[in-house]
């Protein structure tokens, strides 16, 4: 988060129910084709949709990302069902212009009263990820998303943000932009800490001291590293104050990590940290465990001082 730091270390920038069916699942094929149906089976090898007139097997090979939605028998709707984000399957890797171009609406600027950081959409109905630490004790949190046409640059501002989770000690936070009925919003999957060798090619999209849809890149120098008793991917990609909760993506357009901090000394360069994405995945399917309770007194309520 800018401007927060800490010593040695700059901490960045800082119910309803209903019964659900067969999962709805769509399918982006290389071909560049879309397939959408109930999700019978599931290999290692291929799914099988029904499609409602006939039954489609379909090879992983031929699978460029996967997007499950559950289907409901009655009650309200309920569109992300119980993980919030998609994952890619079988991506294969791009051209790191036509991945911004394809990605970095989805990357989002957050203000509060004290600083600014960076964000990412995770779900089409406003739901987006940032660190903790960028809008801890605060609660008045505005989002800008920058949209391009055909002609110019949009910046869409939206002022009602409200938090869903968060926790210190995974440095998380949830948001949902508020008040954006009938908005669907463009997101970015989540890929696999796994996966991640010493390396690989890596870059981050952010707002490093304000300025705005800034694009850094570089290699994984090393995907777990414990910093602050947290565990880390290390990265050479310039991660500078600003930076703070927005993506770290592999070339596959894949979000892999989190960034959240930088070592600075003297003589130090290229030390870049984020949270590897299966820590923000277990924050995802276990939110409610870091659900956010206005009432607890550092949940950013300001106290006027008495009258004399």
């Amino acid at each position: 988060m800018y401007p927060r730091c800490i010593s040695f270390f700059i901490i960045l920038a800082w119910p309803c129910f209903c019964l659900l069916a067969l999962d709805e699942t769509k399918l982006s094929l290389k071909s560049g084709s879309l397939v959408s149906g109930q999700l019978l089976k599931e290999s290692p090898d291929h799914l099988v949709l029904d499609l409602g007139f006939t039954v489609l097997t379909v090879p992983r090979s031929e699978i460029a990302s996967i997007d499950k939605q559950p289907s409901e028998v009655g009650g309200a709707s309920n569109a992300f069902g119980a993980s919030l984000f998609n994952e890619s399957v079988n991506s294969r890797e791009r051209p790191l212009r036509e991945l911004v171009a394809r990605l970095g609406e989805s990357v989002v600027m957050v203000r509060t009263p004290v600083g600014l950081g960076s964000g990412f959409l995770i779900h089409p109905e406003g739901y987006l990820i940032t660190n903790d630490h960028v809008i801890a004790g605060e609660r008045k949190i505005s989002v800008t998303i920058f949209r391009h046409t055909d002609t110019e640059l949009i910046k869409d501002n939206y002022d009602n943000v409200r938090i869903v989770a968060a926790g210190g000690n995974v440095d998380l936070a949830l948001l949902k932009i508020e008040g954006a009925t009938g908005k669907t919003f463009p997101t970015v999957p989540l890929g696999r800490s796994e996966e991640l060798r010493q390396g690989d090619r890596v870059f981050a999209i952010g707002n490093p001291l304000g300025l705005e849809r800034s694009v850094s890149e570089g290699i994984v120098s090393l995907r777990n590293r414990i910093i602050q008793s947290r565990l880390h991917v290390q990265t050479t990609a310039e991660i500078n104050p600003g930076n703070s909760g927005g993506p770290l993506f592999n070339y596959r357009g894949e979000v892999v990590g989190v960034n959240n901090l930088k070592i600075v000394s003297t003589g130090a360069e290229g030390l870049g940290f984020a949270i590897p994405v299966r820590s923000l995945k277990t924050f995802l399917q276990n939110r409610d465990a870091f659900a956010f309770d206005p009432r607890n007194p550092n949940a950013g309520f300001r106290y006027n001082s008495p009258p004399r």
